[in-house]
This record gives structure tokens, C-alpha cells and sequence, in this order.
């Protein structure tokens, strides 16, 4: 019998724990559950939110065990047109469509809009998907940028200074360089270290300058490397020791502030 501890004897929603053990989205496991195809302790249970210790407590599924599964870290390299979504309303194609079915439900950590492309996390793991995506952690994000001008050093000092968008936030890129240059636009590498939405597309918006291609390229130490544009593959150990350390680094230093 294993001895219960703190954690093991924690309740949470029902719901929760279905998607923490790699069933599915917390969302459909919420239409399961209202449906009346699950017990819990083997009792029918309609309410999503109903306590459940998360180590302990049996579910079924259409009379089907449902255990924790294994931990899942993979990355993809998000095309740009789709989603970052289980199901679209409009009928888009969706980042799962990409990866293709999965026996097991893993969300993203984090997300790319839809012109977006690049390094997309997804686990099942959702204490690490929420450290990688936290403000204190202040892990970059690097992207490559394409931009309809021919951005120069000062251009790319001016991201660092602060640009003041229209609704008057001051946004900041940690870092940035130009790339390379073409005759009527070029690239820039731009690192973010704050997880504000379209941080980039609105600097951009702001000085009116066109984002043609915007590629997330690496997330702290983690690179997207050659992987095809629309494959996924889990994470290595050592890709996932590496973003580990690169975490605990950044969070210990927040912490002392």
C-alpha cells in the first residue's frame, strides 16, 4: 500500500485530474462528466468539479479504468495558418491536426497566434508547463522576424529602449540584432524575456512596420533546430535537463529580488 502523503491526499476537480492523467482536455473531460459517462470510486459522478485525491481515487471512463500516464514533453514546429487549439469553431485547421491523433492528451505550453510559426511546447505535465510559461521565470524567447524595412542597429536599440504602443503600454525586447537584409525588408533576431500577448506584433504595429514571418526559433536553451515544419518529436532527456536547469536558474534569481 502506498503511504499517504501530502500530496497523494490533495483533492482537486475531477475534471482537473482527468486531464492531468493524459485522457483529454480538461474542456471535454468537463462534457464526459456532465454526460454521465463517469464514476468515480465507482459511483456515477456529474459534477466536474467534485474532489477527488489526485493519487488515490479511481475513475472510469465508459466503465474504463483511467490511470495516471507517463510524463510527455514534445515539441513542434508550428506552420503558420493554424491554431493553437483542440477545436476551432470556424473550422481551422488546429496544431492537432498537425501532430496528427495522440493515445495520450497533451496541451501547449503557451501559444503562437495563427501567422505565427515555430517552437510550440506541449506536456501533460501541468506544474512544468506552468513554470516554463510564469512571468518569474523570465525565460527567453528567442524569434526570427522578417520585416517589411531595412532594420539597422538603431532600429533594433529602439526595441530595447521601449516602444509605446497605441493603448499606451511601453513593450521592450530584451535583445535585438539585425540578421540579414534583402533590397525591400530584412530579418531580425529579437529575445523576449516577459509572455505578453503579440508582444512583437504590437512593437511592430506601433511603428508601423509590416511582420512578414515571425519564427520562434528557441525557448531558453531549447532549439528548434532542423526539425520539418510541421513534425513533432518528444523531447530528449538531455533537451529536458537543460530547459530544467535554465528554469531553476532563472527562479532562484527572481526569487532573491
Amino acid at each position: 500500500m502506498k503511504p499517504v502523503t501530502e500530496k497523494s491526499n490533495r483533492r482537486i476537480g475531477l475534471a482537473r485530474v482527468l486531464s492531468k492523467r493524459g485522457y483529454c482536455s480538461r474542456y471535454a473531460a468537463s462534457e464526459l462528466i456532465r454526460a454521465g459517462r463517469v464514476t468515480l470510486n465507482g459511483n456515477l459522478c456529474r459534477d466536474p468539479e467534485a474532489p477527488v485525491r489526485e493519487s488515490q481515487d479511481g475513475i472510469e471512463v465508459d466503465s474504463a479504468l483511467v490511470e495516471a500516464r507517463g510524463k510527455i514533453y514534445r515539441m513542434l514546429n508550428k506552420p503558420r495558418g493554424v491554431v493553437t487549439t483542440a477545436s476551432d469553431d470556424k473550422g481551422r485547421k488546429t496544431v492537432y491536426t498537425t501532430m496528427g491523433e495522440s493515445s495520450s492528451w497533451i496541451a501547449p505550453v503557451g501559444r503562437l497566434d495563427k501567422a505565427s510559426e515555430g517552437l510550440l511546447l506541449f506536456t501533460n505535465d501541468s506544474e512544468w508547463s506552468a513554470l516554463v510559461t510564469a512571468p518569474e521565470s523570465h525565460l527567453d524567447k528567442t524569434y526570427h522576424v522578417q520585416l517589411a524595412v531595412l532594420a539597422d542597429q538603431k532600429f533594433t536599440r529602439s526595441l530595447m529602449n521601449g516602444v509605446k504602443t497605441k493603448d499606451g503600454e511601453v513593450l521592450r525586447a530584451k535583445q535585438a540584432r539585425p540578421l540579414r537584409s534583402g533590397q525591400k525588408n530584412s530579418w531580425v533576431e529579437i529575445i523576449l524575456d516577459e509572455g505578453k500577448n503579440r508582444h512583437i506584433r504590437r512593437m511592430m504595429e506601433a511603428l508601423d512596420v509590416d511582420v512578414l514571418r515571425l519564427v520562434r526559433v528557441a525557448i531558453g536553451p531549447l532549439q528548434l533546430g532542423d526539425l520539418a515544419k510541421g513534425k513533432s518529436r518528444d523531447l530528449s532527456a538531455e533537451e529536458k535537463t537543460i530547459l530544467d536547469r535554465a528554469l531553476g536558474r532563472k527562479l532562484e534569481a527572481w526569487s532573491v529580488h
